[in-house]
């Protein structure tokens, strides 16, 4: 009888311990094994590539690249792969950045061992896994009316602000010490968020709509 391959994971956090306690997490379960970890999210894009996990789990708020844009950027890449937001935070901007990034599962730190594990399995089979806490953010946010720009995140805000003032990916990396393919990311998110199709269009809405404040 052939044995089913355990599920790869991947762990991505910029807090060690925390990377520790996954791992030693996954080793108490026989149809999973610890494919990777990263300690941001610009290692958690290369790392990704190289050893191409089945799962990963994903830290949000990180130093470099936060989780969101990450993610993205994995999914876009490797769209086989598929990512869970595992995070200490359940603000609105967070949830819905994680999963407009593409993650299918977003999941509190707080969550059991055995709740993380069937999330894991769920993400595997391509069913997506909402923590009790992000489904009532996300179903407080369809009961009301929506402006434009709702939805962007801080960094996101960030970054359209200076694109209002005319600065280009080059000069907006520099202005906030990130890559810029960083930047390139929060861009393509802002003009997906906004609806538009290009810089001069968002940043119309932007004025509009007082987002760049």
């Amino acid at each position: 009888m052939t044995r089913t391959p355990p599920i790869r994971v991947m762990v991505v956090d910029d807090h060690a311990v925390v990377r520790s306690g996954l791992a030693a997490f996954l080793l108490g379960f026989d149809d999973m094994e610890i494919a990777g970890e990263a300690a941001g999210g610009r290692d958690a894009i290369r790392i990704c590539g190289e050893v191409r996990p089945d799962v990963v789990l994903m830290d949000l708020v990180m130093p470099d690249v936060d989780g969101a844009a990450a993610t993205r950027a994995i999914r876009e890449a490797y769209p086989e792969v598929q990512v869970i937001a595992l995070t200490s935070f359940k603000e609105e901007e967070l949830v819905q950045a994680a999963l407009r990034a593409g993650a299918i599962g977003y999941l509190l730190k707080n969550v059991s061992a055995d709740e993380l594990a069937k999330a894991i399995r769920s993400a595997k089979a391509g069913l997506p896994t909402l923590a009790p806490e992000a489904a009532r953010v996300l179903l407080q946010t369809a009961s009301r009316p929506q402006t434009p720009g709702h939805d962007l995140t801080q960094r996101e805000r960030e970054v359209l602000a200076l694109m209002v003032k005319g600065l280009n990916n080059v000069e907006i990396a520099e202005r906030l010490v990130v890559s810029r393919s960083t930047v390139k990311f929060h861009v393509s998110s802002i003009l997906g968020k906004l609806g538009v199709s290009s810089r001069t269009e968002a940043v119309a809405v932007a004025l509009q709509n007082h987002l760049a404040n």
